[in-house]
């Protein structure tokens, strides 16, 4: 009878962390950035270099954590709408053709918030926790 309770209340916790999923990852930008807020879709553009400006004219400068960062698998799939497979396939096409360069990959959340924060015009993402040492949070539209 325990035991089954015990399943019944691990069963009902899984649910509510499956409704209620917590971002593996922070947005953060620049401290001089004027930009609180992004649009999810402006995001994405950003990232495949599309979108290469802030509102004000700064030039964006996205950063990327290496490939194997559980921060980065999230994030391509919520943002890009892709696998980082994907995303690095799209870049070897981009840059085979000469259309781009990705945005570059740090080694770790560390070196993404001092990037972010020491170059203006900087956006990245980093672990959920990650002290951002002057990064901004940017909150997602």
């Amino acid at each position: 009878m325990r035991i089954g309770a015990f399943i019944l209340v691990g069963l009902a916790a899984g649910s509510l962390t499956a409704e209620h999923p917590r971002s593996t990852y922070v947005l953060i930008a620049n401290p001089a950035s004027r930009v609180s807020k992004i649009d999810r879709k402006f995001l994405a553009e950003v990232f495949l270099r599309r979108a290469t400006r802030w509102p004000d004219e700064t030039p964006i400068q996205p950063v990327d954590l290496g490939p194997d960062a559980p921060a980065r698998a999230r994030f391509s799939q919520e943002i890009l709408s892709r696998s980082v497979a994907s995303v690095r396939s799209y870049w070897q096409q981009r840059i085979f053709s000469g259309q781009g360069l990705p945005p570059p990959e740090l080694a770790d959340d560390e070196a993404v918030v001092s990037f972010v924060a020491s170059h203006p015009g900087a956006i990245g993402y980093v672990a959920a926790g990650t002290p951002l040492s002057g990064a901004t949070v940017l909150e997602l539209n």
